[in-house]
């Protein structure tokens, strides 16, 4: 049994745009319903949901049958966390707050083995396919990704020196925060956050690296996607949810008694 190719990590490399949809909703149903919609990849999120490790390995396992790549986001930059979703079989991470380069270092050795990094070594996981494939501590990193989040003023500062660091595949900048650190919070379209986040595109570009973006706003994510992202998330589950239940509910509108 050989070590899964990571199809994401491999096609921001070349430049080929994947569109993605966010995922927060714990479980496999929901997981499974999106995987079949067609994206070329999904973060499963457990910053700003109740997911962990174990609703994860579901969403992972739900998803695998399907032509999409997942994409994990745990709560922080947390090396023993960081272990637990490689454990369970992610082979890409978006580690969230990256404010400087030593963040995005440590990102890096928590998902390597010694003695490029911390991970802890298990020989019976998902991950190895228990025990299955072959010199798996010595090749994972190969098709290991790892995204990290500029999602500050200060992190868009400091862009050049974080996509310098070795073993980081992309940058994903993440508006909302932004908004909030600009002092617009609430309002990620805001003229002052749309230019930075603009200018950090090309930033991101001209350093060599792939950039991402997550916007619900179709006019920009299109806007986003000629500056240069290559993995642009263009919804989330909750939002196409309660989207598509309002606006069912509004073509039935309650008439006079």
């Amino acid at each position: 049994m050989d070590l899964p190719v990571n199809r994401f990590k491999r096609a921001i490399r070349a430049g080929r745009q994947q569109i993605g949809l966010w995922c927060s909703i714990p479980g496999g149903t929901v997981a499974e319903v999106l995987a079949g919609a067609g994206y070329d990849w999904i973060v499963f999120d457990t910053e700003h949901s109740p997911g962990d490790p174990a609703s994860v390995l579901g969403q992972l396992q739900a998803a695998a049958p399907y032509p999409v790549s997942a994409v994990v986001r745990p709560t922080t930059n947390d090396a023993a966390e960081i272990k637990r979703y490689l454990d369970v079989g992610a082979q890409t991470l978006l580690i969230p707050y990256v404010q400087d380069a030593d963040e995005a270092r440590a990102a890096v050795e928590a998902m390597r083995y010694a003695p490029a990094g911390v991970r802890g070594v298990s020989g019976w996981t998902r991950a190895t396919r228990f025990g299955r494939i072959p010199d798996y501590a010595r090749r994972a990193s190969d098709e290991l990704c790892l995204i990290v989040q500029v999602e500050t003023a200060e992190a868009l500062d400091r862009i050049d020196a974080i996509a310098a660091v070795d073993g980081v595949d992309g940058l994903f900048i993440g508006p909302a925060d932004l908004a909030a650190s600009m002092g617009h919070p609430g309002n990620p379209m805001h003229p002052a956050v749309v230019g930075a986040i603009e200018a950090a595109i090309g930033r991101i570009r001209a350093a060599g690296l792939p950039a991402g973006i997550l916007t619900l706003d179709r006019a920009f994510a299109q806007r986003c996607m000629g500056l240069g992202t290559v993995f642009t998330a263009v919804g989330t589950d909750g939002g196409l949810l309660s989207g598509g239940a309002d606006a069912l509910r509004a073509a039935f509108p309650v008439g006079p008694g």
